[in-house]
């Protein structure tokens, strides 16, 4: 049966880029292939409740250079509830869903893995702005949070020279130190602290008395919210709490990497952490047609009946990949960055 009627959702965090994804797929079915196209609201729990809009196109209008998701979010996860999947496979007999486009990470696309095995037709979007995604050499949003990891830190550069500072700036990265290395590079940072490389603390203070040594009187250094010491057996949380698909609130080893910092070192030291303001605000210019392309790509996907795939970008082509091996394994940072930045340290 073709495609008459296609459903989209946005689940797990926001990320810059998803509005521009929303637009490109109503203008892509409803413009050129006549189809209907319907807002899922607040990602899988909004299947499951069926909270869906029709999209047209005066719906898309203006949206593309907006942060966020006009369609809300959450962090449902359909099989950790009782009668999920039968409520989704139900809402979409009930709405007419022939196809559906769901934009998210590893968490919202494992559940699309999963519902594909279903029989459900479904076709993947990779958003994290972590860049930790399989399958893809890149996905929307990780853009815009290393442009503004990479403008705090400029600012940080001149009050830490001023005040002849050490400054920890923390940023977003579970697993994978994409952002941190990224944005230290492009910031100019003098020690980068990522997920996959557990630290040692006195190299990391050794690294600043070398800059002292030299006549530099202030150092920045980047940390990954997963970065954890190597004697450490344990990630820095922020709560005990854990979401639907089992992850724990992380944030804090910034504070504790600019204490052992200052007591070490003897030097001031201050710690900035740049939390939910790297997932906010308008997407770059890159984010901005990435997501487009990839939310065409999804379009075409669907209407060739090429279901259980999600598109990607692999070099500067966009391609369909297997869902299964986009969620197989988290794609963790190219070690060949982390050498060019080490170049920079101390």
């Amino acid at each position: 049966m073709a495609v008459q009627q296609i459903g989209i959702l946005t689940g797990g965090g926001d990320s810059p880029g998803l509005n521009a994804v929303i637009r490109a797929v109503v203008r892509k079915a409803v413009a050129h292939h006549h189809l209907k196209v319907l807002g899922i609201k607040e990602g899988w729990l909004g299947l499951m409740t069926g909270q869906v809009q029709e999209l047209d196109l005066e719906a898309v209008s203006g949206i593309l250079p907006k942060g966020g998701t006009i369609l809300g979010t959450s962090r449902t996860n359909p099989f950790k509830k009782p009668e999920g999947p039968q409520q989704i496979l139900e809402n979409l007999k009930r709405f007419a869903i022939d196809a559906v486009i769901a934009v998210g990470g590893e968490d919202t696309l494992g559940v699309a893995q999963k519902l594909f095995q279903m029989g459900v037709k479904i076709v993947g979007v990779p958003k994290t702005i972590d860049n930790d995604l399989g399958g893809t050499d890149y996905t929307f949003g990780f853009d815009t949070a290393v442009s503004i990891a990479t403008e705090a830190i400029d600012r940080l550069h001149t009050t830490a020279e001023s005040h002849h500072r050490v400054m920890v700036v923390e940023v977003m990265g579970r697993h994978a130190g994409w952002i941190a290395t990224f944005a230290g590079i492009a910031g100019g940072a003098d020690c980068i602290l990522i997920p996959e490389l557990p630290f040692d603390i006195d190299e990391v203070c050794e690294i600043i008395k070398k800059r002292q040594a030299r006549g530099k009187t202030f150092s920045i250094v980047v940390v990954a919210e997963g970065a954890k010491p190597e004697e450490a057996k344990f990630e820095i949380t922020q709560s005990d709490k854990v979401d639907e698909f089992g992850h724990i609130r992380l944030g804090g080893i910034g504070t504790v990497v600019g204490q052992e910092i200052e007591k070490r070192t003897g030097v001031e030291t201050r710690v900035t952490i740049l939390g939910h303001v790297q997932r906010g605000g308008t997407p770059t210019p890159f984010d901005r047609v990435l997501a487009t392309r990839f939310g065409i790509a999804a379009v075409d996907l669907a209407l060739k009946g090429e279901f259980g795939k999600m598109v990607a970008l692999e070099g500067n082509k966009i391609v369909a990949v297997d869902l299964a091996e986009a969620v197989a394994k988290l794609k963790t940072l190219d070690k060949e960055f982390y050498e060019i930045a080490k170049v920079f340290f101390g």
